[in-house]
């Protein structure tokens, strides 16, 4: 019987070096956190070997306008990014458009702002670069995607805003698609208090954990996503420098995800509460799975490929 195991065994693996040796890598989307780090230029004495997801940051944005038609339909093409994030706020008369800034000066050089401006006026002062929502949910139909909600600082205004966009991914059965994230504790808080089955995330950009590296500080980000009940804290990626204190203090069932002011945004995978929103524990289980099992192969087997 032992003989027999070894043999199964001896079988399984030579097949599976055999599917390796022949091209089989991991998606093109996932990448390791120690390749993250890397690019980041963030020096690091661990090697973590954790599991990434990368996203697509306001669209393919490296390659055409942040937030347009063009940069979001070209990440929803791309294999390499498995979800992807665009920002939305309220034109003035009341037209849901996608756009990152409250005024249109670092783009396109007007003092205008967003929700100051009627959507015709936004369209003629873009030459038609800024798109309305319902026209890039027309455009984007395979891939998971994170809808970051602009908060213009009215209360009301942020809530009709939520209301909207969530009416509208349940009519579209996308609720199990979509993450709302915002950098308003006040958005994220109303969502998980109203619509407790969507996934949220918060925002945060530099805190005082991103340079000083002491438990309590680090303690306090969890403490403030456990206070909104958000599922993702979402985090620039300077905030890689405290990755130590991030993934050794992060509680089950929180998952950090990075952003950078490119087209990079991805999700670390430490355990198995660590998911794209919407996947299943199986799917997760098995990504993680084939993601370990392939970076073991190719440490052991001689010339293994990589991707």
């Amino acid at each position: 019987m032992r003989g027999m195991i070894r043999q199964c065994a001896w079988v399984s693996c030579a097949v599976l070096i055999a599917i390796l040796g022949s091209g089989c890598v991991t998606p093109p989307y996932t990448i390791s956190l120690d390749q993250v780090l890397e690019q980041e230029k963030i020096g690091s004495k661990t090697h973590y070997g954790y599991r990434c997801t990368a996203g697509a940051h306001r669209g393919a944005s490296a390659l055409y306008l942040e937030n347009s038609t063009e940069a979001l339909k070209a990440a929803e093409d791309a294999k390499q990014y498995a979800f992807i994030e665009f920002d939305v706020q309220y034109s003035r008369d009341r037209k849901i458009v996608v756009f990152h800034d409250k005024r249109l000066l670092r783009i396109f050089g007007s003092l205008r702002t967003i929700g100051d401006t009627e959507f015709a006026g936004l369209s003629e002062i873009s030459e038609g670069e800024i798109a309305a929502y319902d026209d890039v949910m027309g455009l984007l139909k395979k891939k998971k995607l994170n809808i970051e909600i602009k908060s213009q600082g009215d209360p009301c205004l942020d809530e009709a805003l939520v209301d909207e966009i969530i009416a509208d991914i349940r009519k579209r059965k996308r609720d199990k698609d979509v993450l709302i994230s915002s950098i308003s504790a006040d958005v994220i808080t109303y969502v998980n208090q109203h619509y407790p089955d969507i996934p949220t995330g918060q925002i945060f950009w530099l805190t005082s954990s991103t340079y000083l590296h002491f438990d309590g500080l680090t303690e306090k980000l969890y403490e403030d996503i456990q206070a909104t009940q958000a599922d993702y804290l979402l985090l620039h990626v300077a905030n890689l420098r405290n990755i130590d204190d991030l993934l050794r203090l992060k509680p089950k069932g929180k998952t950090i995800a990075f952003w950078d002011f490119g087209d990079a945004m991805f999700i670390v995978h430490r355990d198995l509460s660590d998911r794209v929103w919407g996947d299943s524990a199986i799917k997760t289980f098995y990504q993680t799975t084939r993601y370990n099992l392939i970076s073991f192969l190719r440490r052991i087997v001689p010339g293994g490929r990589t991707r």
